[in-house]
């Protein structure tokens, strides 16, 4: 009988050892990776830079009751400008919206040419010193990195007043031409683009920009007395304008990355 539960014993202890080394060896499975934090343009920034503007002004002179003394004229200015910025975006899926507002220091000059009743009256240097906007845009991230818009708004612009050298054509005289602010619209395209590769939070954007002012008249004046010279000008204000600036985000951080 014990030679019996013996071999029993021996028999179930070989058959336990060939069964476990018939077993598949435990697959390997991978730790799993945590997602990539996801950075959103949704946020407030600010942001300072410079460029240029080309301007066009549409003018003729003309007498209060009477009439045109001029034939239409077009006259054109440029220059630099210097311009400093600050906006909010809310950003949906792939779509950016924001408002934001901006001011120009500028040094865009041009000469421009007044009409007597007989002829030329007089020549002068008209310089835009500044303009300020407010407006909105509308974007697309063709990248998580690269947001690609248009934009729109209303904007003001301020000229200084002008000395203006007679040409010894009655009324003779040096005369001025006052300095003047128009307000007009704005419309404008452009991209953005995240250096977080050298600083969290920092862009670099770049915008072409329309503006269109309101038509305006405004009277001629001789330069010694103040007096008006019964000669006034409408001047009619179109302006191109080319701006890059640097941008600061103060909600960014992590990488650049999400679902495209």
């Amino acid at each position: 009988m014990n030679k019996i539960l013996m071999a029993l014993t021996a028999v179930a202890a070989m058959t336990g050892t060939a069964s476990a080394a018939d077993l598949a060896a435990r697959p390997y499975t991978k730790a799993p990776v945590a997602a990539a934090p996801v950075s959103s343009w949704t946020g407030c920034y600010v942001g300072a830079g410079g460029g240029g503007a080309i301007t066009k002004n549409d003018h003729n002179d003309f007498i209060p009751g009477v009439g045109a003394t001029s034939p239409n004229l077009s006259t054109g200015a440029d220059g630099w400008l210097a311009t400093v910025q600050v906006g909010c975006d809310y950003q949906f899926q792939n779509w950016v919206v924001g408002a934001f507002a901006d001011y120009d220091f500028m040094d865009v000059k041009g000469d421009i040419s007044t009409f007597g009743v007989f002829g030329p009256m007089s020549v002068g240097s008209q310089k835009q010193d500044y303009q300020w906007a407010v407006g909105g845009r509308v974007g697309y991230l063709v990248l998580p990195q690269l947001l690609t818009y248009v934009s729109g708004g209303y904007t003001q612009a301020h000229w200084k007043s002008t000395s203006m050298i007679g040409t010894g054509v009655l009324p003779a005289g040096p005369t001025t031409l006052p300095g003047a602010t128009k307000g007009g619209w704005f419309i404008g395209a452009g991209d953005e683009y995240a250096l977080t590769n050298f600083l969290p939070g920092l862009f670099w954007k770049t915008e072409y920009r329309y503006s269109e002012f309101d038509r305006a008249d405004v009277g001629i004046n001789f330069t010694a007395t103040g007096l008006p010279t019964g000669v006034s000008e409408t001047q009619k204000f179109r302006e191109h304008s080319v701006r890059s600036e640097l941008v600061y985000r103060f909600n960014w951080g992590g990488s650049v990355v999400a679902k495209y």
